[in-house]
């Protein structure tokens, strides 16, 4: 049984041009201890799933309109909400793409984690508060944890800002860490460090980790295994191992086929996908990616491929994905 079930997971959003669906039927299954790689463009509805988990849409324009979300044996979607927010921060907690965005600006850090401390636990006094803080500062690796409790987000690098947000979501140690992108607007080396901070985490705590990126190199390095998403949709599931010796949907090949490689010809053009993700106002019958396949027919048209597993493979939603797989061999 996954600690995690995500089941026919929708998202709506209400525009000014009406109701516009942007996570269609999402299955996602997480076990406890293990890494699970979502991956995808953006705008292909990896950060939706992941609000919609905690219960963090935006209202009311934002509504799940069908599906089922189990943690732990429990449908979250039929608690009570001072149930569901029991369980967020406490047993599933996320850390954001942007800090900056996510603190507040004009409060001390010690401030944004104190409040976070008495929200989740309440019985901690205030000296107590203060040593805690201090802890889970030095915990992430933040040097001189007193020093920076009064220092404003501004005053900190994109690094020590995101090691605040996981010394936020640490506050009680969760059962799930949703990290959505938590690496994006960092350099490469602060990147390294960020990613090594959450697996020595995970490793400590027993953590089970969702890891939204859009970065494939990211994904080999920490997940157990991937889900590929496009365009609101998840089109192959996969282990890592499998995902980059056999990929099966033409999307993961074209985003495989991107990375450069060492052994490539220097300075020659990178591979690419042709065309852009269709808006969600727009979005093309059958298979959501025949417009950008080179490989679409007819039937891709006029039919919603299923994900599922066939003939041995692992699940893609892809009507031709055998004879694309004849073709690589």
């Amino acid at each position: 049984m996954p600690l995690l079930d995500v089941r026919d997971l929708s998202v709506s959003f209400d525009t000014d041009e009406g109701k516009v669906d942007v996570v269609d039927q999402v299955n996602l299954q997480l076990d406890r201890g293990e890494t699970l790689g979502v991956v995808g463009e953006s705008g292909c509805g990896k950060s939706v799933t992941a609000l919609a988990i905690m219960g963090l849409l935006p209202k009311p324009s934002g509504q799940i309109t069908n599906g089922q979300i189990i943690f732990d044996n429990q449908d979250l979607l039929a608690t009570e909400l001072d149930e569901r927010r029991n369980v967020r921060g406490r047993k599933i907690s996320m850390i954001f793409q942007e800090p900056m965005t996510a603190l507040n600006p004009v409060q001390r850090i010690g401030k944004q984690l104190i409040e976070s401390l008495r929200l989740h636990r309440p019985e901690l006094g205030k000296d107590e508060g203060h040593r805690e803080c201090v802890r889970l500062l030095s915990q992430v690796g933040i040097s001189e944890p007193e020093r920076r409790l009064q220092d404003y987000p501004h005053q900190l690098s994109g690094g020590m800002r995101q090691r605040v947000m996981i010394a936020m979501a640490l506050i009680h140690v969760p059962d799930v860490l949703i990290a959505d992108e938590p690496t994006t607007a960092l350099d490469v080396t602060i990147q390294a460090q960020i990613l090594e901070l959450i697996s020595d985490l995970q490793e400590q705590n027993g953590m089970a980790v969702i890891f939204i990126t859009h970065d494939l190199a990211v994904i080999a390095e920490l997940a157990d295994r991937v889900n590929v998403m496009y365009a609101g949709r998840v089109v192959e599931r996969a282990s890592v191992a499998e995902l980059f010796s056999s990929p099966l949907h033409p999307y993961t090949q074209g985003l495989l086929n991107s990375i450069p490689k060492l052994e490539g010809i220097h300075k020659t053009q990178l591979d690419t996908i042709p065309g852009l993700v269709p808006s969600y106002d727009e979005m093309p019958s059958g298979c959501r990616f025949r417009n950008r396949c080179t490989y679409a027919k007819a039937l891709c048209g006029n039919k919603v491929p299923i994900l599922e597993a066939r003939d041995g493979a692992h699940p893609v939603a892809c009507h031709y994905w055998q004879s694309l797989l004849e073709q690589r061999a």
